[in-house]
């Protein structure tokens, strides 16, 4: 044994005994401090100290192929546990590929903390290895970007930036740690290690008392209410005060992001395929936990006439991009249990009734809007069409199914017609509109929730940007089944290509090959299936969700879909306006 093996174990030994740490241990420490059970990461010479630390404190290393996907299944795993999600990678590379994977968080709201390593302080600006600006780089996608700069603040820090991740509304952080801060030694009484939940402050804020009682007396006088609940209501774990929000009042509630689900089919207050019906004639309309972004044309979709009233967790939300008649920002939940209180016993029963007239209203347009799609989705055409897959993967779903949607065209599609049974079961790629979400997603929901089913519908470009990394969902116990609406092509932007310049410059840039991705399934040791006829979609999904229940590894299966085919949004090209 070498001196420098004996030195190594001495200063290890003194770690454990108490007396000294090492930087990377009170990573591990202030890690596990903050409740995160699971680190995704790819190895690099930077962060092994990392490493070290959270096998000492019991934290899982779920080590990925690509760092987008790990930053996508620290995402996923935040949306869904409700808790920090932390993706570790090494420096230069290692954080540019995950750059895609933090700016996707950013852009949905989502807790991550990103740790990456960067060389020593030694060697600052010599040109050393893999040396990149990585906080210039990540501050414009993070509401926190810092380095560490001593080992006796690395816990410190951590924390801080993990406060920053629940500042308002939710995000990411980044802490960039040199390689020798964090190989660093030091007693460990002069380290800085906050004690867990003794330095948050409560974030179940309801603003101000009086725009409680406002919001109140408006929503008691409305005659034709409306309200969105968004992402944040899921993510601020707000769905059972949201629930008895639109019970108690009568309210059609619609929803969108991971609050798909919150409130069953058959619930008269669930409504879906009429929210523009809704904006254009209501005289009430609650924004709940939504930008008014493109997938909301910006507030310009919604009635100039209806009093617009927006409850969001960030005040540079509330109001921007159109005006409102009310904001409050706070905490979803707090804020809807309090107006539900002040409202309780107000509602006269002339006002409910006509409540019950606008519900009843919209529930016939919501069936004839279901009757002019069902053709679509019961069609046998063959190519098969997309809106028939997407029918059938509603079909398919169970109770405890998580739904993930990776893609443009066969996303939105999907969009009107799966319907997730439970609030928290739909994931996409949000507002960035990132691809490659789909496996880090799907790895990270099978790991959160091992009794659940994961079904991912894939684009087939999507899936070609990271499905290496299913090899990665099975190593560690991840099993989950990919669907995908393969079409040959890039189809949300090669409409928009066909439009403008025609057939002959239309299909340059967006047409991929014609691959049989079942041979992928079968290629990492789990089931594959090419499915080109509409009758065998269902089949097909059935024999793979006992491949994996029987084998414990993944499925594919490889669903041929019409390349002519589109959504009506991809036709209006509704996303770029």
């Amino acid at each position: 044994m070498s001196n420098s093996d004996t030195a190594s174990d001495t200063l290890k030994q003194k770690t454990k005994d108490g007396s000294v740490i090492s930087g990377g241990h009170l990573v591990a420490k202030a890690l596990k401090a903050e409740g995160v059970d699971t680190i995704f990461t790819l190895c690099g010479g930077h962060i092994i100290d990392i490493y070290d630390g959270c096998l000492d404190e019991g934290i899982r290393i779920v080590d990925v192929r690509h760092e987008q996907t790990a930053a996508h299944a620290a995402d996923g795993y935040a949306r869904q546990t409700g808790k920090l999600g932390c993706v570790v990678t090494t420096a230069g590379p290692g954080c540019t590929n995950a750059v895609t994977g933090v700016a996707t968080a950013f852009r949905s709201e989502s807790p991550i903390l990103h740790i990456g390593g960067q060389s020593s302080l030694t060697q600052h600006k010599m040109g050393s290895l893999q040396d990149l600006p990585h906080v210039d780089m990540m501050t414009p996608i993070t509401k926190f970007a810092s380095g560490v700069f001593s080992t006796e603040r690395v816990a410190d820090m951590v924390s801080m930036a993990a406060r920053e991740c629940f500042n308002g509304a939710y995000g990411p952080s980044y802490l960039e740690i040199p390689r020798d801060v964090l190989d660093r030694e030091v007693p460990i009484e002069s380290a800085i290690i906050p004690n867990p939940g003794s330095y948050r402050a409560s974030v179940n804020s309801i603003g101000d008392p009086a725009d409680i009682e406002k919001l109140a007396d408006i929503l008691v006088k409305a005659k034709r209410p409306a309200v969105l609940l968004g992402q944040q209501v899921w993510a601020s774990q707000s769905q059972d005060a949201a629930t008895s929000f639109v019970r108690s009042l009568d309210i059609p509630a619609y929803m969108n992001g991971a609050s798909r689900g919150m409130l069953p089919q058959g619930d008269p207050h669930h409504f879906d395929r009429t929210r523009g019906d809704a904006f254009k004639n209501a005289d009430v309309i609650l924004i709940v936990g939504t930008p008014f972004d493109f997938r909301m044309g910006y507030g310009k979709r919604i009635s100039k006439d209806a009093t617009l009233v927006q409850i969001d967790q960030s005040y540079a939300t509330v109001g921007k991009n159109r005006d409102i008649s009310l904001g409050l920002v706070g905490d979803p939940g707090s804020i809807l249990a309090a107006v539900e209180q002040a409202a309780s016993g107000r509602i006269d029963s002339g006002a409910k009734q006509e409540r019950q007239n606008w519900m009843s209203e919209l529930r016939k347009i919501e069936a004839t809007k279901l009757e002019k799609l069902m053709p679509m989705f019961t069609t046998d055409q063959n190519p098969i069409h997309p809106y028939r897959l997407a029918y059938e993967i509603n079909e398919f779903l169970g109770e405890d199914t998580i739904y993930i949607g990776d893609g443009g065209d066969i996303v939105t599609i999907s969009a009107q017609a799966v319907r997730p049974r439970n609030p928290g079961q739909w994931m996409d790629p949000g507002a960035l509109g990132s691809l490659g979400v789909g496996t880090g997603f799907s790895m990270a929901a099978k790991l959160a929730h091992p009794d659940k089913e994961v079904v991912c519908l894939y684009g087939d470009g999507a899936f070609g940007m990271t499905s290496f990394d299913m090899e990665t969902a099975q190593r560690f116990g991840a099993p989950y089944l990919a669907v995908i609406g393969n079409n040959s092509a890039m189809n949300q932007i090669r409409y928009g290509q066909l439009a403008k310049y025609g057939q002959e410059r239309g299909d340059v840039g967006n047409k991929l090959g014609d691959v049989p991705f079942s041979k992928f399934g079968e290629m990492i040791g789990g089931y594959g299936e090419e499915v080109h006829e509409a009758k065998d979609i269902q089949p097909a999904m059935q024999r793979a969700r006992e491949a994996i229940a029987k084998t414990g590894k993944c499925a594919v299966v490889n669903v041929w879909v019409d390349p002519n085919e589109y959504a009506p949004g991809t036709k209006a090209q509704t996303m770029y306006k």
